[in-house]
This record gives C-alpha cells, structure tokens and sequence, in this order.
C-alpha cells in the first residue's frame, strides 16, 4: 500500500517543479522585452549651480577711533596696585559686541610699565588697556601712528609681545621682517577680511636703520603691492590709515586724494584718524564699478581731551555681503551707521565712555541736540 502511494506523489512534485520552471522562463523574457524598448539609465547627479541656486553670507565690521591713554586716564584706571580699564567701557560693551568684528585705533603705545608709564608728548600705556579692549569686543587694534616710536623698538616689542600673549592681533607695527610680511585676515561666516594698516610719521622719530619694519609709513607704491597682495587672499580689504591735521572737522584734500588712490587700488573700506576729531563718512566710486566706504576721522574714543569736540567720538560700521552663484562671487557694501558716544568725567576721575545719546544722565548739557548734531555731521555726504 505505501509505494501505490508514493507514485501520485513523485507525480505532483515533478508538475510544480516544471510549472515553477515555466514561470520563471516567461518571466526572463518579459523583462528582456522591456529593457530592449526601455533601457535603464542612471540619473546624472544634479549641481546647485545648474538649478539657478546660490549662497548668501553676511556680516557688520565696526570701528571705534582713538584709545590714546592720557595720564589723567591710567591713573583713574589704577585700583590698589593694578589696572583696570574694563570699568572706562562698562556703558557701551553692549554696542561694541554687535557687530561681527571690531578693530580700534591704539593710539598710546601699550608699552607696559616695565618701561615706565607716560603721557604727551612721549606716550606709555599699561599693558592692561589691552585687556579691556578685548573684554569689550574689540577684535583687532591699528598700531600705525604718529606716537608707534614713542619708547623706540623696545617698546613696539613690548606691545606686541603682550598683544600675542592675550590673543588680540594688531597691525601696522611689527616685531621683524617676517611679522609685517604676515597678512592679518579674520574670517568670519565664511568672508575673509584684510586688516592694513598706514601712518603719515612718527613725530619726527626717526626709524632705525634697516628696520623699517617696526612700522608702515605712508608710501604709494607699498601700500598697493599689500593692498594687491591681500586681495588675493581675502574678500575684503580694510585700511586703517592715521592721515590729516589735528582737530580739523572736515578733511583736506590730501586725505582726499589719498583716499581716492587707496580705492582704485582695490580697498574697500577706510578708518581714518589722526584729527581727535570727527570727520564725516563718504562713498567713493571707483573707475571699476565698486563703492569704497571712508570714515575719514573717527575721532577720540578715550582720551583725557575735552571740549571742541575732542571729547566724542563713536562706532561706525558698514554690512558686508558676499553673493557666491554659478557666475563668481561678488561683495557688496551697505548700510553705513554711525552710533557716536561721550567721554564722561568728574574732575578728572571716573572716566567713562558712554552712548552721546544717553550722556545727559552723565552731565553733558542738551544731549539729544548734540545727538542730533553730530549724526548730521557724519552722514551730510551720504546723503
């Protein structure tokens, strides 16, 4: 009985077995069919580029004017046996840490009290102005000026040393060779910016043989070398330059003219001082087609100066935009502020930099009117 029943079953695997083979052959042709009449491509990956879609980066450079420590100042700044300068900018640490980047123009040498602290007309300041300025928001300080010789090579050594301890570039004075051959650039959201740096003179000091490195000199053809070579390796390039007369509100024709070649030459932006004074903002067109943006004095920002304007001074700042699209990248500047502030003081004591608008709680008389004043002195060329 149990091999009768065993045949019907050898029977039914082999017909599976054959319909199971039927199938599967049908199905090979069919698909042979379809890729004979459709072949199957794969899909070219896609650029960004192609569809039309670019990238936009921006953000806001600031500068502030003259940080030029009077003897008045650093002996206010002095608590016990130290200095302490944080307390002078408590009032606008707020302002200064809006914009992306900040530089400020030192204008008292920070030689350090190793060297022995002074005031006009050979200045020496506490290394610890420094130390403020960073704890404020400053990201970059100018050391190209008419008082950078004040103490001589020991002292432009001295300043940089300390501003390399703490981490707070500067440019326009160096250590060497090799120090002014080094590009400062500070990338931020993804744009480059060259930081120069030029002074008129040094008071009549004159630089030491076979070291004019110690620091930048107003001079034509050097200054467009740099500025060609920062071009090549950054976005924007942004001269500090110390230009003009003494406690004149309005610039001459020599700032003019200078800051004519400096834009043609390829610098976007320009932060003058010098004047102790404020001298307005400005456009320039340049032969090609860009817009340079000049602050052609920015004034004290600290100092133990008084009165006629010496006493005010502010941060201007200006958006930087870079557009990246299949066609290049291109920068475009816009949006130029002026936030002018007050040097406040009581005989001599208790300096502090505060906003020129709120200085009437800090004894300036008609505040808002000369609010009012100043903004309109800034801005008349801009208009």
């Amino acid at each position: 009985m149990k091999k009768k029943g065993t045949i019907p079953s050898l029977l039914i695997i082999i017909v599976c077995i054959a319909l199971a083979v039927s199938i599967f052959i049908q199905q090979q042709k069919i698909k042979l069919a379809l890729e004979t009449f459709h072949p199957i491509k794969l899909h070219a990956l896609r650029h960004q580029t192609d569809m039309g879609i670019g990238l936009t980066e921006k953000i806001t450079i600031g500068a502030i004017g003259d940080i030029l420590i009077h003897g008045v100042v650093y002996q206010d700044a002095l608590k016990g046996n130290r200095y302490n300068f944080d307390p002078i900018f408590e009032n606008v640490k707020s302002l200064l840490e809006k914009p992306d980047i900040v530089t400020a123009n030192q204008e008292s040498l920070l030689g350090g009290i190793e060297l022995g602290l002074s005031t006009y007309p050979l200045f020496n300041s506490p290394h610890e102005v420094a130390d403020a300025l960073e704890h404020t928001g400053v990201d970059i300080v100018s050391t190209a000026n008419n008082h950078s010789l004040d103490r001589g090579e020991k002292g432009v050594d001295s300043e940089a040393a300390y501003l390399d301890k703490i981490g707070l570039p500067y440019v326009g004075s160096f250590v060497d060779e090799k120090d002014k051959e080094k590009l400062r650039i500070i990338e931020k959201n993804g744009i480059k910016i060259a930081f120069l740096s030029y002074t008129y003179g040094t008071n009549g000091i004159p630089i030491p043989a076979g070291k004019d490195f110690l620091v930048n000199l107003i001079n034509r053809d050097l200054m467009k070398d740099e500025i060609h070579r920062a071009k090549k390796e950054a976005d924007v390039v942004v001269m500090s330059i110390h230009w003009g007369v003494e406690y004149q509100r309005i610039p001459n024709n020599d700032q003019k003219d200078l800051a004519n070649f400096l834009a043609n030459e390829g610098v976007d932006v320009i932060f003058g001082s010098h004047s102790h004074v404020l001298q307005p903002m400005e456009w320039i067109k340049t032969k090609d087609g860009r817009k340079t943006f000049v602050v052609y004095s920015l004034g004290n920002f600290i100092s133990g100066q008084t009165n006629d304007y010496k006493d005010i001074g502010g941060l201007a700042t200006i958006d930087i935009t870079k557009h990246i699209s299949e066609k290049g990248e291109s920068i475009e500047l816009s949006n130029p502020v002026f936030d002018p502030t007050f040097v406040s003081s009581q005989s001599f004591k208790n300096y502090r930099v505060v906003p020129l608008g709120n200085a009437g709680s800090f004894g300036l008389p008609n505040a808002d009117g000369k609010y009012k004043e100043i903004q309109a002195h800034m801005t008349q060329w801009l208009r």
